[in-house]
């Protein structure tokens, strides 16, 4: 750049050079008008992207969230432990309707959280803690047993959500992941969503590894309760489940979730397995026993083997348990391989 054939040219050019590299020097020491390093533009565009609303289309009805809700009350246990395990205790005034225990990991920060009623709670008590979101696990939730509709909540200034994969016909895990991630956008907390999905699939994937393949899937019949006729898992999540851990369900063919069905209709199908839900006025030994001593049952494998599965209902529910529900299952239905 300097380059001549005067050597008091150079000189110059030189000095030049200096005073120049001197001067920007001293500039950019005292400069209060710094580029900002890449992490303080992140942070800087985190609270814009907070701020933005969220709308998502919730079993039809389109919702949308201005910003995260800061006091919202959960009604039912699988849609309190999805809150839980984001760690959103502290964005919850209120929860109702567990169906048994809390997760042991969970449940240092359920106890934080006012139980507002043991089943759904009154339109009174819901109101009086003062919420700004409501989020129900079941469809009961938001009727005439419930709290109100969803639209009802939203005139008085409520925001809501319904679980989408307890709400749906056939619902997979895949459903559950995408309730999972509709609540991280609802709560701008999606980097927690997408590390609980990817752990809970992790988890699956290990029981999944330990099956193997499965040329022949055990016949597999759900009692959920009823001694006249028996209510049993249709074509609803536990479904899926159950194919998912190397099993069928007998009864997937009938198009609802849950469906009433005859002792004479299970004898015909000819279960290897039966799955009992535990929850509800009967005790498992209850049910169990009332079951091995029914003689319309007595010749189907299932109860000749006594190839009997316990599954807590809070297991069998559209949530965080997946991996342990499919875990109960599998070890139940193929015994061997898990030694």
């Amino acid at each position: 750049m300097f380059k001549t054939n005067k050597t008091n040219s150079v000189m110059k050019g030189l000095g030049l050079g200096i005073m120049t590299a001197a001067m920007l020097l001293v500039s950019a020491c005292g400069s209060t008008t710094t580029t900002p390093a890449p992490a303080q533009t992140e942070q800087a565009a985190a609270p814009a992207a907070e701020s933005k609303p969220v709308t998502l289309v919730n079993n039809g009805i389109e919702m949308t969230y201005p910003k995260a809700p800061e006091r919202a009350v959960t009604l039912n246990q699988h849609v309190t432990e999805i809150m839980l395990a984001l760690d959103l205790a502290d964005k919850m005034v209120g929860t109702a309707y567990l169906d048994d225990q809390i997760l042991p990991e969970l449940k240092a920060d359920y106890d934080k959280v006012p139980v507002l009623s043991d089943k759904y709670p009154t339109k009174e008590v819901l109101m009086a803690a003062n919420p700004d979101f409501v989020y129900a696990g079941w469809k009961s939730g938001f009727g005439e047993k419930g709290v109100g509709s969803m639209q009802d909540l939203e005139k008085i200034g409520i925001k809501s959500y319904l679980q989408e994969s307890s709400s749906k016909p056939g619902p997979t895990i895949d459903d559950v992941f995408a309730d999972i991630t509709n609540i991280g956008r609802i709560f701008r907390v999606e980097d927690k969503a997408n590390a609980l999905i990817n752990k809970m699939k992790s988890e699956m994937d290990q029981t999944i590894s330990k099956i193997g393949k499965v040329d022949k899937p055990l016949k597999v019949f759900v009692y959920d309760s009823g001694e006249d006729k028996p209510l049993t898992a249709a074509n609803n999540y536990m479904t899926d489940l159950i194919k998912t851990a190397g099993g069928k369900n007998i009864f997937d063919d009938i198009q609802k979730g849950w469906a009433d069905v005859s002792w004479e209709e299970v004898l015909s199908r000819n279960p290897d397995v039966i799955i009992i839900v535990d929850y509800g006025d009967k005790t498992v030994d209850q049910k169990r026993n009332f079951l091995l001593n029914k003689k319309e049952l007595a010749d189907i494998p299932a109860i000749k083997n006594q190839h009997l599965i316990v599954l807590p209902l809070s297991a069998a529910s559209e949530g965080v348990r997946a991996p342990i529900a499919l875990k109960i299952l599998a070890e139940g239905l193929y015994p061997d391989n898990f030694k």
